[in-house]
């Protein structure tokens, strides 16, 4: 009998000041700032909300999530 195993899922929220709000082409890759890495989305959610929120004034300023698992296995 073959075992199925639930791949693990990782999602990335990170941030920083952008060239043009409308891309995300960061002005300093160097300095973007890692909120951390979330093993379910709803908790990576809330952070990139309270981060995005926190320079909500500041429309150089972006915040994503980046689902990790689909990087590093493009299958899923």
């Amino acid at each position: 009998m073959e075992e199925t195993t639930a791949q693990q899922t990782l999602y990335l929220v990170m941030g920083g000041r952008v060239s043009d709000p409308r891309t995300m082409e960061f002005k300093d890759p160097e300095s973007v700032h890692v909120v951390g890495v979330y093993s379910d989305y709803e908790t990576a959610e809330e952070m990139w909300r309270a981060n995005a929120q926190r320079t909500v004034d500041d429309a150089e300023m972006k915040y994503v999530v980046v689902h990790l698992h689909k990087l590093l296995n493009p299958s899923l």
